[in-house]
């Protein structure tokens, strides 16, 4: 489904409302559009230059994505309007840069958790864990990330060396958390490491209990 708004130039735009998902023809897989955000006052105010917007630009192309242009706004409320616009134009994924931090208008995660229907917080620890070895600063990082609707949010720190470590951490699992936000439930876990020689032996043992079972046998129960 799609919506019809008008953008600053009075020219009418279609937003998707299905999370960025457009069904291609022939049962290919759907188009992906992604959305950056980067919280950042010095990079709004043009002095400093910022750094981490074309780092997440490159991997989300890599990764299949269509990367809209990126925002680079204040801290502070600039962050929840850049976001409000990112998911009424039905991005897949929202990734944001910055705010994370403990100063005062650090103030990305809570706008992100207030758009949350479901927290995914295994993934900030893992993203908080590579971060670790490379400086103990990383565990101030405060970030969140979960789904809003058909789209999947996260927020990673504003550092360069932050945002790789965080995109590292996300690239086994990024395909798994679109396909299952497009109902499509079991598909992606190959490529999530689901279906390697340990879940095939698993399988055959389920298998050959079952099997067992129905002859009378009990494996030692």
């Amino acid at each position: 489904m799609s919506t019809e708004s008008s953008n600053s130039n009075g020219t009418a735009s279609t937003a998707s409302t299905n999370g960025g998902a457009a069904p291609i023809a022939g049962g290919a897989a759907p188009r992906r559009t992604a959305g950056v955000v980067v919280a950042s006052t010095r990079a709004a105010a043009g002095t400093y230059a910022d750094r981490s917007g074309p780092i997440i630009t490159e991997w989300l192309a890599a990764e299949g994505f269509e990367p809209l242009p990126v925002r680079v706004v204040p801290d502070g409320p600039e962050v929840k309007a850049a976001l409000a616009d990112l998911l009424a134009e039905g991005v897949r994924v929202l990734i944001t840069s910055g705010g994370t931090g403990l100063t005062r208008d650090d103030r990305t995660p809570e706008i992100t958790a207030a758009l949350l229907d479901k927290e995914v917080p295994g993934i900030m620890e893992a993203i908080r864990a590579a971060g670790r070895p490379h400086t103990p600063l990383a565990a101030l990082s405060r970030g969140v990330a979960g789904v809003g609707g058909g789209t999947f949010i996260i927020n990673l720190p504003g550092s360069p060396g932050g945002v790789r470590d965080g995109l590292a951490v996300l690239q086994p699992l990024i395909e798994h958390i679109c396909t299952q936000l497009e109902g499509r439930r079991d598909a992606g876990h190959e490529a999530a490491g689901h279906e390697g020689p340990g879940h095939q032996a698993a399988a055959e043992e389920s298998s050959t209990h079952t099997t067992s079972h129905k002859t009378g046998g009990h494996h030692g129960h």
